[in-house]
């Protein structure tokens, strides 16, 4: 099986669609994300040349780093579906004797603390596209406003995604104290992303209807 990330649009939507538990919410997650930070370079690099001098600079700061966070969410797309078919191989080990169910219990509460850390991950680096969003949002091409906060709503609706993923797996996982800390760091991430969405969108007047 090719990378979905390699796919086209339409052979990952029809993986997506088909009765195959994965890609999931994880991985399409994951893609919003790089989607979001796409669009986040598009408007840094529609703001370059004369008209746009005084943001040049920072734009194309902005551009190569939302460049290096689009290739990292679109890593996650992978990442999330192998996670979920290892859990899933986790479940068909062998329950012959104690040992190998023993072995099998084990192998499965791996899979999902591994489930559990790549839709943090996939949350927390979407959580780093606020701050270029924001910038293309104020200071970038007025006339690609609306790319930028297009690439807003998606950077939250990947951060939402990626915790509801995050804590379906942590109902499973025995580990009090992993819980813990996962659940702490994505409540942490699901409220930053809420806030910094909503502030991108209250700077531009045409998304006032959006958000009352």
């Amino acid at each position: 099986m090719s990378e979905l990330i390699g796919r086209t649009v339409t052979e990952f939507l029809a993986e997506t669609a088909s009765s195959s538990p994965a890609p999931g919410g994880g991985s399409v997650s994951a893609l919003a994300g790089a989607l979001s930070a796409a669009l986040a370079a598009m408007v840094s690099r529609l703001t370059a040349g004369e008209k746009f001098a005084d943001a040049e600079a920072e734009m194309q700061t902005v551009a190569e780093q939302a460049d290096a966070l689009r290739a990292e969410l679109s890593a996650c797309v992978q990442r999330d579906t192998d996670s979920f078919n290892a859990y899933m191989a986790a479940l068909r080990m062998p329950k012959t004797d104690e040992a190998a169910v023993a072995a099998r219990r084990a192998a499965m509460q791996e899979g999902l603390k591994s489930a559990a850390r790549v839709p943090l991950h996939t949350a927390q680096t979407a959580c780093s596209l606020f701050p270029l969003i924001r910038a293309v949002v104020a200071r970038g091409n007025p006339n690609a406003r609306s790319d930028g906060l297009v690439a807003a709503m998606l950077a939250r609706a990947a951060v939402l995604g990626a915790a509801l993923n995050v804590r379906i797996n942590l109902g499973s996982i025995r580990d009090e104290a992993f819980c813990a800390q996962i659940a702490s760091e994505t409540d942490a991430c699901v409220r930053s992303a809420v806030t910094d969405e909503r502030e991108i969108l209250q700077l531009a007047s045409l998304s006032a209807d959006f958000i009352q």
